[in-house]
């Protein structure tokens, strides 16, 4: 008993610690958990208003995040507060921290800037597709403040370091509501020339796919005269949407000067007049 007796003082000043602290730790906790439940909250019903209105598309996944880390970030401080640490000691804390990751993250902070670059001039909005250096193309998703996320043609996700789009070259294939079909193609010997031409500026003018007005309007002309037939440049604005059908009909239709009708030119040639 006189062994219990003697340590009973300390059994009772770790127990009043125990206690003390116990409940801070409990409350800086509940702080911690009310804090990220609110900025999970507080991004879900941002991206939800901003997905409501006329804000672009673009900004959203931004504001959101940078909304859920401020109310992180306040939380963690309360936290840290609430356990006895000034707020002051904090930010000197955070700010030898975020040097230290600074530095050891360079490639992260490069990410972040040129997210906030594309953000900020928008060379591409989500929605557009854009072609960049070795297999960086796809239809922009979202851009974040560390990748942009593409889905490819093949409806594959790619998700790309904004460092690596912003120090690159990049084509916008959306930019413009309008985009040029060029064709170059070789008829064989056997058709008159000038009734090729004819035909193919007929054929674009019956498309109504096709711009027929002013510097837009349909052309066609003759480059090069080979041992092995003549060239030929053909060339039409249509809408974004209608490019690629309008290039495929085009190569369809324009197949047969190429082999057929030379041939049976060919053969009219050959056969004996009366």
């Amino acid at each position: 008993m006189d062994s219990i007796d003697r340590f009973r003082p300390a059994y009772d000043s770790f127990g009043a610690i125990a206690v003390t602290y116990g409940i801070d730790i409990l409350l800086a906790l509940l702080i911690l958990a009310v804090g990220w439940w609110i900025s999970n909250a507080v991004a879900n019903t941002l991206r939800r208003t901003l997905a409501r209105t006329n804000v672009d598309a673009t900004l959203t996944p931004v504001l959101a995040s940078l909304a859920l880390w401020a109310i992180r970030v306040v939380a963690i401080v309360a936290a840290l507060g609430k356990l006895g640490i000034a707020a002051a000691s904090i930010l000197t804390v955070l700010g030898a921290a975020g040097l230290a990751i600074g530095l050891a993250l360079q490639g992260t902070l490069q990410n972040i800037a040129a997210g906030l670059m594309l953000l900020l001039l928008r060379p591409f909005r989500v929605g557009d597709y854009i072609e960049g250096v070795g297999t960086t193309a796809g239809t922009v998703n979202e851009i974040g403040l560390f990748t942009t996320r593409l889905t490819k043609a093949d409806g594959i996700i790619m998700f790309v370091p904004n460092s690596l789009i912003w120090a690159n070259a990049i084509t916008n294939y959306s930019a413009n509501d309008r985009r040029r079909v060029v064709i170059n193609f070789q008829a064989q010997h056997g058709l008159k020339v000038e009734r090729v031409l004819e035909e193919l500026r007929k054929l674009m003018s019956d498309d109504p796919r096709i711009v027929q007005d002013g510097p837009s309007a349909p052309w066609v002309a003759v480059t090069d005269y080979t041992d092995t037939g003549v060239k030929y440049n053909l060339g039409a604005w249509t809408s974004r949407s209608d490019h690629q059908y309008v290039m495929a009909d085009l190569l369809r239709k324009i197949q047969p000067y190429t082999r057929e009708q030379a041939q049976a030119a060919r053969v009219d040639a050959r056969a004996p007049t009366r």
